[in-house]
């Protein structure tokens, strides 16, 4: 018994494969603690899509932005030191990253440049970024995750403002991960 409906079955089929010359299968730090020291080629996260049906993700263990074009073209658009785990376009055209290591960075997709908008806050480092959405106004709000969890019930949202203030909104989730708007910005689902 179930207070909401059956779900409807839904045909779905693989709309892109990464080719095999975007592949590493090798061990990496990323992978030693994530993977229990497997070899990993890819692991690919935080899809987003342009204006012109681009997609874009990111490659956590190597640090690479891919672009998937809409007749299924791969091509790494950045690949830097560096955990990205989402990303979102900015509607300037610049791709925000939530980056493990580095915290909130920005990427110029034509200039190819980068740079780090949110690297600590109150003068310490950030425990490991993970998610972000953008509000209609421009704020950006992202979930710093790091290894939290049940065990330790200490990661947060933030939310950086238009003006460039950064507030943390909560400091006691167990492992905050992907994070959306609801259609009236209301209220913020993580």
């Amino acid at each position: 018994m179930s207070l909401y409906p059956v779900p409807q079955d839904l045909q779905t089929e693989v709309a892109f494969r990464l080719p095999d010359n975007f592949r590493r299968p090798m061990r990496c730090s990323w992978a030693d603690f994530n993977k229990a020291g497997q070899e990993v080629d890819c692991f690919l996260e935080g899809p987003s899509f342009d204006h012109d049906g681009n997609l874009y993700l990111v490659d956590i263990p190597f640090g690479r932005i891919f672009k998937v074009t809409p007749k299924g073209k791969w091509s790494v658009i950045a690949e830097y030191d560096g955990w990205p785990n989402g990303l979102k376009l900015h509607r300037d055209g610049t791709i925000w990253i939530a980056d493990y290591k580095n915290g909130i960075l920005r990427l110029d997709p034509r200039s190819g440049m980068m740079d780090t908008i949110v690297g600590t806050y109150h003068s310490e480092g950030l425990k490991g970024c993970n998610d972000l959405v953008f509000a209609s106004n421009g704020d950006l709000y992202f979930t710093d995750q790091g290894q939290t969890g049940l065990h330790d019930p200490t990661g947060r949202v933030f939310r950086l403002a238009v003006n460039g203030r950064l507030d943390c909104l909560i400091d006691t989730v167990p492992s905050p991960n992907g994070i959306v708007l609801n259609k009236a910005e209301t209220q913020l689902f993580v």
